[in-house]
């Protein structure tokens, strides 16, 4: 894909700076209740980055538009998008709309340097200004669905009547119900020749937003603080700037990411990003929320979707989706690592999930008991995994090729009999396991997601049973300190954390996307500032 030619405006070519490899701009949204407070959030957006604000007068208490465009446009620190959204297009103005339109008006006469018009009255509102309008003002004609996101042909039309009024911008915005929703609003803006924001809302819409600077997108926006957003699924600025890095990305930027459900709680892009920038590799990483793996990788075929990490629940479903599968990730039956061959595009699956937690296991028995003869402090241990999904498949897996004597616990008898039966072990339910010790000095690794933030006081097993156990590694890494290891540790087991095998396992995956090194310091203090 290349990026459509998009024109720059005047107001562009002052912000646009040599480092920068792509025109599109970070637009804040400014929403508060009174102008004092949107002077303040202003000056606020100035100070984190953003190109330009959208100042949302529909916000506004006691709204006097002459006198308050008036401060508002002259005393902004940044370029000014006015928009005055009404209700039946999702904003808060509800009152008379030939006022509405006066407003918009006004501001355009004031020095705004652009406006905002929905598609549904931009026909009657360019009647109204007869083609008089400042040269500097761009007006943005914009269409926003808050049920879905049509077909390819659908937006097309759409782009077609928006053009048809005269805009200077074309605005589509659409909710994705899909992430594979995105790839239909990338397809029409790296083809469209005239300046487009082009966004999908939502959680399975965020790549959009980060995605828009590859596109070609006119602009994206970047909310002033978490949480304080004009649209769902809405980046900070700060996280645009700093974890993104969406100044750097341009038409030839290589797309990574990590695919699983949910995936809000994914350290993984902090990790990737940081260590993509450090070595001046051209890539971006980002958090894939995935329904449906095949219908993710049939629609991102292109050469830049390059590679992938998989986490739960995906990795059994990426391994149907591989060209080829690595022995290890077979025998497994699940992979952490999926890659996209340059030379033909062929999709390469990997399990480096189980190098990651044995290595760290492995290290945390020879710290507390010295090497086996063997040459693995594993080998004859009882190895006591609980969860049966791609994680435990690793460990089980792992624990075999190392010598362990490997038991699986699941919520269900059936998969853990599956499992255990290829590594030659013994299979029991979770709900067995407080009453399971047949020896002292266990290793036990849990791979399910008891515990995982947001529920943190929940544990896989009580306390009274961990007393049976040497060594705990808890695959969970958000929070690192588990209720289960935290107890384990209570009751004198040497414990290792999830961060360990996400770490060991990152510096596998970073080579193998990138072909280079991985700085490994760089990639520890990044976990140990986002955990």
């Amino acid at each position: 894909m290349t990026l459509g030619s998009v024109p720059l405006t005047t107001t562009d070519l002052q912000i646009v700076d040599g480092a920068r490899r792509n025109s599109t701009l970070i637009c804040a949204p400014v929403m508060a209740e009174s102008v004092d407070q949107m002077l303040v959030q202003m000056k606020k957006a100035k100070e984190l980055g953003a190109d330009l604000v959208e100042i949302r007068v529909d916000f506004l208490k006691n709204f006097s538009p002459r006198q308050n465009l008036e401060v508002l446009v002259k005393q902004s620190p940044l370029p000014t998008l006015i928009t005055y959204r009404p209700k039946w297009e999702g904003g808060e103005y509800d009152g008379d709309e030939s006022k509405r339109q006066e407003a918009l008006r006004l501001a355009m006469e004031l020095g705004s340097d652009f406006i905002d018009v929905e598609l549904k009255v931009a026909q009657g509102f360019f009647s109204s200004i007869q083609g008089k309008k400042p040269e500097k003002v761009k007006i943005i004609v914009s269409s926003h669905n808050y049920e879905s996101t049509p077909s390819i042909e659908g937006i097309g039309e759409l782009v077609a009547k928006i053009q048809a009024t005269g805009a200077d911008i074309v605005k589509i915005a659409t909710t994705a119900l899909d992430i594979t929703d995105n790839a239909r609003m990338f397809q029409v803006l790296v083809h469209l020749q005239v300046p487009m924001i082009g966004l999908v809302m939502g959680e399975r819409g965020f790549i959009s937003r980060i995605l828009a600077a590859k596109y070609g997108g006119f602009l994206t926006f970047g909310s002033i603080e978490a949480g304080v957003v004009s649209a769902p699924g809405q980046p900070t600025i700060k996280d645009l700037l700093d974890l993104y890095n969406i100044r750097q990305i341009g038409a030839d930027t290589k797309i990574h990411g990590v695919i699983g459900n949910p995936i809000g709680h994914s350290k993984s892009p902090h990790l990737y990003n940081a260590a993509f920038k450090s070595v001046g590799f051209n890539g971006i990483y980002l958090p894939l929320l995935v329904d449906s793996v095949a219908n993710y990788i049939s629609t991102y075929s292109s050469p830049d979707f390059v590679g992938y990490s998989y986490t739960i629940p995906h990795k059994e479903a990426g391994l149907k989706c591989c060209d080829e599968v690595d022995p290890i990730a077979q025998a497994i039956g699940a992979i952490s690592c999926m890659i996209r061959r340059p030379t033909d595009g062929k999709l390469m699956g990997y399990n480096v999930d189980y190098l990651g937690a044995i290595g760290a296991i492995e290290e945390a028995l020879q710290g507390s008991n010295g090497t086996s003869a063997s040459g693995s402090p594993l080998a004859g241990k009882l190895f006591v995994v609980m969860g049966a999904g791609g994680a435990g498949k690793a460990l089980a897996y792992g624990g075999y090729e190392k010598g362990a004597r490997v038991v699986v616990a699941n919520r269900t008898y059936e998969k853990a009999k599956e499992l255990a039966s290829k590594v030659g072990g013994q299979a029991m339910t979770l709900g067995e396991m407080k009453d399971f010790h047949p020896e002292e000095g266990m290793i036990l690794a849990n791979t399910t997601s008891v515990g995982m933030k947001p529920r943190i006081d929940d544990t896989p097993l009580p306390k009274e049973a961990l007393k049976h156990y040497s060594l705990v590694f808890d695959a969970i890494y958000t929070p690192k300190l588990t209720r289960l290891l935290r107890e384990a540790q209570e009751s004198g087991a040497t414990i290792v954390y999830g961060t360990e095998m996400f770490i060991n396992q990152a510096f596998v995956q970073f080579e193998r996307f990138t072909g280079l090194p991985a700085p490994k310091q760089l990639i520890r203090d990044v976990l140990a500032r986002n955990t």
